[in-house]
């Protein structure tokens, strides 16, 4: 069974990588996947964070407050706890014929930290800011979609790492809820 669900994994992952290619989409996701290393994107966040903290009342600092808290929580979780439980070898190292548009980076590939920390920031942006869920949401699955895209994930690691990150982003916007109501008795 095993083996049968790893083969629909990789066929659904030489799709992506090398079926729905084009010279487009190979400019455009290597620069989605590595957002965080954006020179402009790093000035870009800290701007749209320093503007929330400055104009965004109470649950503008509240939202980043949580945000923070919930992503250092998926991100050790995921690197220290999940990759290691699972030490899944990247698809560029494990697969022949694969097309790497990035670096493949030298940790397991099970879950996706890429998706599981983008999942878990999207599900706590929407908490607060509900109309903006579809584009958090969906900003989200394009960074998980660029995954196996570049080369570096198989799909069920995105798959299964937005589904953890929602989790994770669940149970701290539950717990921050279940405190706040106890602080404001």
């Amino acid at each position: 069974m095993i083996d049968f669900l790893y083969s629909i994994d990789v066929a659904i992952f030489f799709f992506i990588n090398h079926t729905i290619t084009n010279p487009v989409l190979d400019l455009v996701m290597p620069f989605i996947t590595d957002l965080n290393k954006q020179p402009v994107v790093i000035v870009l966040l800290a701007g749209v964070i320093s503007w929330i903290l400055w104009k965004g009342g109470r649950q503008g600092r509240i939202m980043i407050a949580v945000l923070v808290v919930t992503i250092v929580i998926s991100d050790q979780l995921n690197s220290f706890v999940l990759k290691h439980l699972f030490e899944r070898v990247r698809p560029c190292r494990a697969l022949e014929g694969v097309r790497l548009l990035v670096d493949c980076g030298s940790g397991f590939s099970f879950p996706s930290s890429h998706a599981v920390n983008n999942f878990a920031g999207a599900f706590v942006i929407s908490y607060f800011y509900r109309k903006q869920k579809w584009f958090w949401f969906s900003f989200a699955s394009l960074i998980a979609l660029s995954r196996p895209y570049v080369g570096v994930h198989y799909p069920s690691d995105v798959l299964v790492g937005g589904f953890i990150g929602v989790g994770i982003g669940f149970i701290t916007t539950s717990s921050w809820r279940y405190v706040t109501k106890y602080i404001e008795k």
